[in-house]
């Protein structure tokens, strides 16, 4: 009771500044536009969040927000993002938009920047969260990036115009991000990282969550690392592999890991069988192959036959021997 009453009082605190008229003017005049629940643009995902729901979201851009995240991933990580970090999630982002599916971020530098440009290499629409006013662009040095977003995708903000980001609305922002995807990958995260913040909230909404392995000696991967080591996140490595996980119970199952197919692949089982039997240098006997083997006789001289004319092997004075390579 005294929280609320201490709550309560910082809100009559703040009534004085508000202007919900004075908002609603800039927004329009800056293009922006605000949706509430019971909209038809208003993405229903978002119930689940209970009494945490925004109670209105300012959206800046020409896609549909609710449209937009029926086939969508948040891609989230380290602001201070390394190399490595930059590059998969701007490559996870290219291969999720190229295979139609929309990716969530949060504007920010680092991971969140990469994945925003790798979803606008690909034909899909991306989503920007941010912790200020849609017309705020913060970081700064992302100005042109924001842009691209709007022509492409939305800013989407609780805060209204012109308000200004705090360290709490960051986190805040984070339920949003998760609650908004079919599940959120953590690209690259530090052990301390605002990511595995938006990764609690996935968790907590029984959304899929899932991270990339990274280096064992980056202290920007230990998150990811821990949320693997936890069983709390499935580990990924490219956008099939995320596909499978949020998409379509046997629809988008990920193609199985094969090495190259080699031309010795196609050989029947006994005949292969003479092959690792023949040996590179000096040759020997058919029937010594053939005891090796563990076929007859004339079965090792029939197989050994059709391997020299496909030139996998060579007869020579001292026998059977693998054919060199000229």
């Amino acid at each position: 009771m005294a929280d609320l009453d201490r709550r309560m009082g910082t809100w009559r605190a703040r009534l004085p500044a508000v202007d919900p008229a004075g908002d609603l003017s800039e927004g329009r005049r800056l293009g922006a536009r605000l949706v509430m629940p019971g909209d038809l643009e208003w993405p229903t995902q978002l119930d689940d969040l209970g009494p945490e729901r925004p109670l209105a979201l300012w959206l800046h851009g020409r896609a549909d927000l609710r449209f937009s995240c029926l086939r969508s991933v948040a891609v989230v990580g380290s602001r201070a993002a390394t190399a490595y970090g930059v590059h998969v999630a701007a490559e996870l982002s290219a291969g999720l938009s190229e295979a139609g599916w929309g990716v969530i971020s949060g504007g920010a530098y680092g991971v969140d920047a990469a994945a925003h440009r790798g979803t606008l290499a690909g034909h899909a629409e991306t989503i920007a969260v941010l912790a200020c006013g849609t017309d705020v662009p913060y970081p700064a040095a992302n100005q042109m990036l924001f842009e691209a977003v709007r022509s492409r995708g939305l800013l989407v903000s609780e805060c209204p115009p012109g308000a200004r980001p705090t360290r709490p609305r960051f986190l805040i922002r984070n339920r949003v991000i998760a609650a908004l995807s079919r599940g959120t990958v953590v690209v690259e995260a530090a052990i301390r990282s605002g990511a595995l913040n938006t990764a609690a909230h996935a968790v907590a909404l029984r959304r899929h969550l899932a991270a990339v392995p990274g280096p064992v000696t980056s202290e920007n991967s230990a998150g990811c690392h821990r949320l693997i080591r936890r069983a709390e996140a499935v580990c990924v490595t490219s956008a099939r592999d995320v596909i499978e996980l949020v998409g379509a119970m046997g629809d988008d199952l990920a193609p199985e890991q094969r090495g190259p197919v080699l031309p010795r692949d196609a050989l029947a089982a006994d005949t292969r069988s003479v092959l690792e039997a023949v040996p590179a240098k000096r040759g020997a006997g058919p029937a010594t192959i053939a005891v090796a083997a563990g076929v007859d006789l004339m079965a090792a001289l029939s197989h050994l036959g059709a391997l020299a004319a496909a030139g996998y092997v060579e007869r020579t004075d001292n026998g059977w021997r693998l054919r060199r390579s000229t």
